[in-house]
């Protein structure tokens, strides 16, 4: 009897090795806490979660040059079981469905939008300075023909995304890639702007190009010093015009992600990649997850 306890004793002391030592081989490291909040890349725990996930904040296009990923970000991503970003990028119906949902409803064309002499002068800017002939643009709405500007903004040749290296980062790792949103939910937030009021952003941008250009290279250096506040401050300034739609651009999606994430991160450890944006403020990712009583904590995200 004595010995049978004893195999019993030894056999669970057995299985509790195998258990702990398969604990050790799947456990995430700890990564290293900033010393201030001053960081783009965050940790969420606590709040039932079994295990932390992350949260980075990204910039949509950047000079390569400018793109370097950090080795506690590597090491986030290397941690989580799937990756999230705005849109499953990894997906090609997703490119698709942006091709298809460019245009403007109800036929609307961009003619339609400007008085002559404003037409005339937005057909000269893509002709001459993008090379392209705006006829083949005619439907589309003025705040992604927008989007079409931004490598004239930028002083390198060379341009990718933060979010192109976080793919390759993650495929390299056989992580599967997920979106928060679907590319028919993003452009119906571009349907809910008037087309007339993107239409004069549109045209203003080409106007002051010059102002503008420099306006975007603050935004690009301050998001690489990394300062949340100085960040949060840009997006309230009104030469950036988002502020009478921070509520459609930006608020009202996180609320929507952090619903998400809920679920999400109690199922797996997940590394979520959104713009820098969504990250700051009082209806910032930050703060909401906070609210629903997360532990949110700064990484060290050093270069």
């Amino acid at each position: 009897m004595v010995k049978s306890l004893e195999m019993n004793l030894l056999r669970l002391a057995i299985l509790l090795l195998i258990m702990s030592s398969c604990r050790a081989q799947t456990a995430a490291p700890a990564l290293q806490t900033n010393k201030d909040d001053n960081s783009l890349l965050w940790e969420v725990s606590g709040n039932g979660l079994d295990s932390a996930s992350y949260i980075f904040g990204t910039f949509h296009l950047l000079c390569k040059s400018d793109i370097h990923l950090s080795a506690q970000l590597k090491q986030a991503v290397k941690n989580a079981k799937e990756i999230y970003l705005e849109l499953d990028m990894d997906d090609p119906s997703v490119v698709l469905d942006g091709l298809l949902l460019m245009n403007m409803k109800d036929n609307k064309k961009l003619e339609d939008l400007y008085k002559p002499e404003e037409y005339k002068r937005l057909k000269g800017f893509f002709e001459d300075s993008l090379h392209m002939p705006l006829t083949m643009f005619g439907n589309m709405k003025p705040a992604f023909l927008e989007s079409m500007l931004y490598p004239k903004l930028m002083p390198c040749k060379s341009i990718s995304g933060v979010e192109e290296e976080i793919m390759k980062l993650a495929k390299s790792g056989k992580k599967e890639i997920q979106g928060l949103e679907t590319m028919e939910f993003q452009a119906s937030v571009f349907d809910s702007i008037p087309y007339e009021e993107q239409a004069k952003e549109l045209l203003n941008t080409i106007d002051s190009l010059g102002s503008y250009k420099l306006e975007f290279d603050t935004m690009i250096n301050v998001y690489k010093s990394q300062q949340l506040k100085k960040i949060e401050d840009l997006f309230n300034k009104s030469e950036f015009g988002m502020e009478d739609n921070q509520d459609l651009l930006l608020n009202n999606r996180n609320a929507n992600w952090v619903k998400q994430l809920k679920d999400i991160m109690k199922k797996e450890r997940v590394f979520v990649a959104v713009g820098a944006g969504h990250l700051v403020g009082e209806k910032g990712l930050i703060a909401l997850l906070r609210k629903a009583g997360y532990t949110v904590r700064p990484l060290e995200n050093v270069k």
